[in-house]
């Protein structure tokens, strides 16, 4: 004969622990529900800032209108971020610094996510001068840059400048007082990943190969959060 299954004796305390933890549970999976998959940056502090979904003020910090020209000697505007992930960065073609690795690190993203429209990169000359449509072409071609994919970027210096300083915080002192044909030209290994209403969710070190994988984590979290 087998013996009946014996239930377990619940003391009032037990119960009362179970009854926390499942509450404690519940909330726990409600904030989750409720909380942004991404924070928000608003200034060069990189303070982040959560919203619930719906919920970011209308004057929060967006990249400011723009017009620069690309490769390929097509205008880019911020219009052009609408509705895409995008990551932007600060290089310049002949740079023998930084830029070796921090661009590889973009053919790495591009790769990333090579069958993926709604996710693009930008890259702006410091040395605009220097870097025309023609230049950049070269250089694309030499990263295996996808045209429509991966925007290297040239135009007015002023308007890259204020990009960089204003729009993207990616370096309080790039570029300022140092002469347009300085090879040791100041800028950043900033990687600036920016949402598709062109609010900034995340900085990363361009050269590090383990943030550079945390920031294809956070673009895929965008991509899952909608």
């Amino acid at each position: 004969m087998i013996p009946a299954t014996r239930l377990p004796t619940w003391t009032p305390f037990a119960l009362a622990l179970v009854l926390a933890a499942g509450l404690a549970g519940a909330a726990w999976s409600s904030s989750r529900d409720t909380a942004p998959a991404l924070p928000y940056y608003a200034d060069a502090a990189f303070t982040p800032q959560w919203f619930a979904p719906g919920e970011v003020p209308d004057d929060f910090h967006t990249v400011a209108p723009f017009a620069l020209t690309d490769q390929r000697g097509r205008t880019v505007t911020e219009a052009d971020l609408d509705g895409r992930i995008t990551v932007a960065n600060f290089f310049f073609a002949s740079c023998p610094g930084i830029c070796p690795a921090t661009m590889g690190n973009m053919a790495r993203l591009q790769t990333a996510f090579a069958d993926d429209d709604g996710v693009q990169l930008v890259s702006h000359s410091v040395t605009p001068e220097r870097d025309s449509p023609e230049v950049l072409a070269a250089f694309g071609e030499q990263m295996h840059a996808v045209a429509d994919r991966w925007r290297l970027v040239t135009g007015d210096r002023a308007t890259i400048y204020a990009l960089g300083k204003r729009s993207y915080f990616a370096d309080e002192d790039l570029g300022e007082a140092r002469p347009a044909d300085d090879a040791a030209f100041t800028h950043t290994e900033s990687f600036l990943l920016v949402d598709g209403d062109r609010r900034i969710r995340g900085v990363y070190n361009g050269m590090n190969a383990a943030a550079v994988a945390q920031l294809i984590e956070d673009v895929r979290t965008l991509q899952r959060a909608g």
